[in-house]
């Protein structure tokens, strides 16, 4: 096994078991936020450190800080250092700054519903303290930036232990893009059911797509599985419907960015395509996301907006062209794959089955804030 490099940390949680994790974010104390520089992976392994919201904003839109999780936490702790900013000395101001700022981060990433929705939360606890001094409400903001990261850890957890019945002993999972530590506060959800099979000793192995054109799958899911002893093979994203067609694939396990109240998912683009050939060959094909990717306010898959990035990324790779120039790129972020293509969307409080409107209803019930 890969020796452990200084980005690992050995916590306990609520008094959970003590695990090894990654650190890909973390919120150091007087007005600093770190994040793992995920665009330097793995060649290199270095913190970017910010020190006001437009700096995180900048590192979320950037990709340095990625995954659904992950930028729903640093949108939270990107809203705390702006506020600690804030000379305002009464309420009304000092919100009507905080609201402007929650909008400069929630535009970075429009797809991802988890950094809307981390963003409203720090909103309502700015509301519910209003009476109390500014200084004090910059004081509960931060908390309840930390409670975030620290509840995402225990909530990955959950989706582990949820998940884990449903990988047979010495399964073959195909995975997509990177829903592991590298996503969330540190253990995965995709990538968290996979921890938890592996410590139950199931004889897990990982085929990790490599996902272009940002290469998630080869530089950061096979980075995190080959460290901490997890088998891996990386796979051209062309390859997965012809290993089904060999018998080499027993299921296909992904991540997700939102998901419409009929359990039509959003993901990685190429995650359509890996649920149409799950279908083809008689496979599972099963999504792992915290019940903060749930929108309920969206009937549907088609009301979910689709972040559409830079040709350039698609153009050239590690900063080299790789098409001609003047030949243009369309590069959509995210697909939607129907509900009807998914077998089962692991949660933290259980594992949701169809019809979806339903069974994620059920799970989602009073518990969660909107």
């Amino acid at each position: 096994m890969p020796p452990k490099s200084h980005i690992s940390v050995d916590i306990a949680v609520r008094g959970a078991t003590v695990i090894s994790m990654i650190r890909t974010l973390e919120w150091t104390g007087e007005g600093v936020v770190r994040f793992l520089d995920q665009t330097r992976l793995p060649e290199e392994e270095v913190y970017v450190e910010c020190r006001d919201a437009a700096a995180v904003a900048e590192a979320i839109r950037r990709m340095q800080v990625r995954g659904a999780p992950a930028i729903g936490i640093a949108g939270a702790m990107g809203l705390a250092l702006g506020a600690r900013q804030s000379r305002a000395d009464a309420f009304e101001p000092f919100y009507a700054e905080l609201c402007r700022v929650a909008g400069e981060l929630a535009a970075t990433r429009p797809t991802a519903v988890n950094l809307p929705w981390a963003l409203e939360r720090m909103k309502r606890v700015a509301l519910k303290h209003r009476d109390l001094p500014v200084r004090a409400i910059k004081a509960r903001l931060e908390q309840e930036a930390k409670d975030l990261w620290a509840q995402d850890l225990e909530v990955n957890r959950a989706i582990g232990r949820h998940g884990e019945p449903l990988l047979p002993p010495g399964a073959r999972v195909l995975t997509h893009c990177n829903a592991g530590a590298l996503a969330t506060a540190g253990y995965g959800t995709a990538l968290g059911v996979v921890r938890a099979a592996h410590t139950a000793g199931k004889g897990i192995a990982v085929l990790a797509g490599e996902t272009r054109p940002f290469l998630q799958g080869a530089r950061l899911t096979a980075w995190e599985l080959h460290r901490e002893g997890i088998p891996v093979t990386l796979i051209t994203d062309g390859m997965p419907a012809a290993l089904m067609a060999r018998g080499q694939v027993d299921l296909v396990l992904v991540g997700a960015d939102r998901i419409a109240r009929n359990g039509d998912v959003a993901n990685k683009i190429g995650t359509y395509g890996l649920a149409l050939a799950c279908r083809a060959h008689g496979l599972p094909f099963y999504v792992a996301a915290p019940l903060s990717t749930l929108d309920p306010t969206l009937q549907s898959g088609a009301a979910i907006p689709i972040e559409e990035r830079s040709p350039e990324e698609v153009t050239t790779l590690a900063g080299r062209r790789i098409a001609p120039a003047g030949v243009p790129a369309l590069h959509q972020a995210f697909d939607v794959t129907p509900a009807a293509l998914v077998t089962a969307i692991i949660t933290e409080r259980g594992v949701a089955r169809p019809p979806y409107a339903e069974s994620l209803a059920a799970l989602l019930g009073g518990g969660r804030e909107r």
